[in-house]
């Protein structure tokens, strides 16, 4: 297999990682050059050591913009280097993690606030009152006004109400984390897209260069 050597690290490379220092952004020069002083256009260096100092230009960027890198853009930034696709992380948690109580009251939630539970809970109260009422003449276990019932319904709307709280609680927190991703997926495109405008605005440059110097070489021949 074909290697090169780095004239940043002196380390030796696939050719396949092989990045001229020409096409770089200056702004990534720069930073190269602050630990290899030696380094000019003309070098080269490997695909990972590029990942590593465009980690460092991303910081330099993100604590000029805000003055700190938050743990969120860390997580981009180690997206971006890794080739990751962060989108991939967008999802539910999954219900597996969640705690015995937790998987309790979310499903207690969802079967509360249903058509299934409300339709099933007039028939429930239609039998009682049905059966106490017109069957059994007020002489059965819950006669009018049925205390016991009032008693049951008491005590669904107390547990019942602490349940739904536990379940909005949980549905907040999958929003906050939803709303966390959703951002580190717009900061990484914001930073993806100035990574990209940079890269043209060079090869733009390195094309007027070479029609400068194609245009040059020309005329001398005339």
């Amino acid at each position: 297999m074909k290697t090169f050597r780095s004239d940043v690290s002196g380390r030796e490379y696939p050719v396949s990682q092989k990045v001229a220092g020409s096409s770089l952004n200056d702004k990534i020069v720069d930073l190269i050059r602050q630990e290899s002083p030696g380094f000019t256009t003309h070098h080269c260096l490997s695909v990972t050591e590029l990942k590593a100092y465009r980690e460092k230009y991303i910081v330099h960027h993100l604590s000029a913009q805000t003055g700190k890198v938050t743990d969120l853009a860390k997580n981009v930034m180690e997206s971006i280097a890794g080739d990751t696709i962060l989108a991939d992380a967008i999802e539910d948690e999954n219900s597996s993690g969640a705690t015995l109580g937790q998987r309790v009251a979310d499903k207690v939630a969802t079967f509360g606030g249903s058509w299934t539970f409300i339709i099933s809970f007039i028939v429930f109260l239609l039998l009682w009152i049905g059966l106490n009422a017109l069957i059994l003449l007020n002489k059965g276990f819950d006669p009018y006004p049925f205390i016991l019932l009032n008693l049951i319904l008491s005590c669904l709307a107390a547990l019942q109400a602490p349940v739904i709280m536990m379940s909005q609680n949980r549905q907040e927190e999958k929003d906050r984390e939803r709303a966390k991703k959703d951002y580190m997926i717009n900061l990484k495109a914001e930073l993806e897209i100035k990574l990209l405008h940079e890269k043209m605005d060079r090869l733009l440059a390195l094309e007027n260069r070479l029609t400068e110097l194609l245009i040059k070489t020309e005329n001398d021949g005339n």
